[in-house]
């Protein structure tokens, strides 16, 4: 190689490295400190050994299809047999004493609400168990103030949700938590403070929460412990009116081709099953559906994934920072429109199988969103629409997503769903990886919606002793 060649290769390099910096300085990573379970919070609201929570050992976080998770998305949260996990009126308790009033304002003013509020706030949250490593903002009590900081909490911590399905306060010290603000794609998790890498810690499993589009009814928690039991949650309640259900009671893949896609997730969440997507950012709700993976017709048991191909991409309007998806272009005029995805690749494992994989994974997940106040959806309203019913929306061919519109949210409940793992070891193409569905931009109805098995009783088999691996 010549000098001048030589020199020339250097100056290249060079280039290219500040290019390389210039973006990093533009989209820096977030510092997140981990929190295992069981580890004291340094700096907490509530004393740790004074048995306001406890959280759950050995549970590993489960699979998912992309990093950015809606509350109601079946499968995010995980109760057993022993509801007792957080004690919410030894919280009210001690924040409601006037000799912590100090410190009371300060929780209060994270969850921007009043100190008076906070009985009737604490009486709308629910007490669950993380089944995934969770982004959040989490708050340190230090020099009467609350100091926030991004924290990765590990699955198996036991949370109080609100009425939205978003992380509202950990349940061991009371220090409360608002929605992660990074780019869940680009954060650096220190692990320190006895907070050691935990046992099958993966960066592909870490998840963060966007408040559902509607307040819920109850939320059906899967057992930790015990996968193939299902557990009906009421909000607001501890555990002492939980029902159970049979997880593993088939769903059937409802036909979705032609709609919108926040119709699609809206439809998969009352049939019990959970909507992934491919693309680098979460595709605006008004965005066709062209095929799914599984095809209508198919059969999975409790909250597995079906994968939405969507026409034209387009972004998401429900807030955060969302990149451009990679979603195939609309089909030029006269084509028609697939109804149904072609079959699984080889190797698939098949709907009802269970596997480690990650279908769906990304080195880079989507970003994550953020909420205001609590109790308030960042993202549309969604309305409710029963497993099976007709969607005015379908097509033969999908025209180009048309721009959405909000509207203010309903009053009226809908319930949340919780699967077991992903039983799917199908791996979409890498230009499309999987995420989470986005909130809808549709009118909401004031009808609930119903998100449990086929019935919304106990299952009669009661629970099962069937423990999936």
């Amino acid at each position: 190689m010549t000098l001048r060649a030589f020199m020339h290769r250097i100056t290249v390099l060079a280039i290219f490295a500040l290019l390389l910096s210039g973006c990093e300085k533009g989209n820096p990573l977030t510092v997140v400190k981990a929190v295992a379970v069981g580890v004291p919070s340094l700096a907490p609201f509530f004393e740790e050994n004074s048995g306001l929570g406890r959280d759950t050992a050995a549970v590993r976080s489960q699979p998912v299809q992309g990093s950015l998770q809606q509350g109601d998305t079946p499968g995010l949260y995980g109760g057993s047999k022993q509801p007792t996990i957080c004690d919410v009126a030894k919280l009210e308790r001690f924040l409601t004493d006037p000799r912590n009033h100090q410190k009371a304002q300060a929780w209060a003013g994270v969850l921007n609400i009043g100190t008076d509020e906070i009985p009737e706030y604490l009486h709308r949250l629910t007490p669950v168990l993380l089944r995934h490593d969770t982004l959040v903002k989490n708050h340190d009590y230090k020099k009467e103030k609350a100091v926030p900081y991004n924290s990765l909490l590990q699955a198996g911590i036991s949370i109080l949700v609100d009425e939205q399905g978003l992380p509202a306060v950990k349940c061991s010290c009371g220090n409360p938590l608002r929605p992660f603000e990074g780019d869940t794609g680009r954060i650096s998790v220190q692990f320190e403070d006895g907070n050691k890498k935990w046992a099958g810690y993966e960066r592909e499993s870490v998840v963060a929460v966007k408040p559902a589009p509607r307040k819920l009814a109850r939320i059906a928690l899967v057992d930790v412990q015990e996968p193939a039991r299902g557990i009906n949650r009421p909000v607001g309640s501890t555990g002492d009116k939980d029902t159970t259900f049979n997880t593993k009671k088939r769903r059937t893949v409802p036909d979705l081709a032609g709609t919108t896609f926040a119709r699609a997730g809206r439809e998969l969440i009352d049939a019990g099953l959970a909507a992934g997507y491919a693309g680098q950012g979460v595709p605006s709700g008004g965005a066709k559906v062209t095929a799914t993976d599984p095809p209508a017709g198919a059969e999975l048991p409790f909250g597995q994934y079906v994968m939405l191909t969507v026409a034209g991409g387009g972004t998401s309007t429900s807030g955060g920072k969302s990149g451009p998806t990679t979603t195939p272009p609309p089909p030029s005029p006269g084509a028609k429109t697939p109804l149904t995805s072609s079959p699984p690749k080889p190797g698939s494992s098949g709907p009802s199988g269970s596997s480690g994989g990650r279908p769906g994974e990304s080195s880079s997940p989507p970003p994550s969103s953020s909420s205001g106040r609590p109790g308030v959806s960042s993202s549309p309203p969604s309305s409710s629409t029963a497993p099976g019913s007709p969607s005015p929306e379908k097509s033969s061919s999908p025209p180009s997503p048309p721009p959405s519109t909000g509207s203010p949210p309903s009053s009226a409940p809908v319930t949340s769903s919780a699967p077991p793992p992903p039983a799917t070891t199908r791996v979409p193409p890498t230009s499309r990886p999987a995420t989470s569905p986005a909130a809808t931009s549709e009118p909401a109805t004031t009808e609930p919606a119903t998100t449990e098995p086929a019935t919304s009783e106990p299952a009669t088999d009661g629970p099962s002793s069937t423990v999936a691996a």
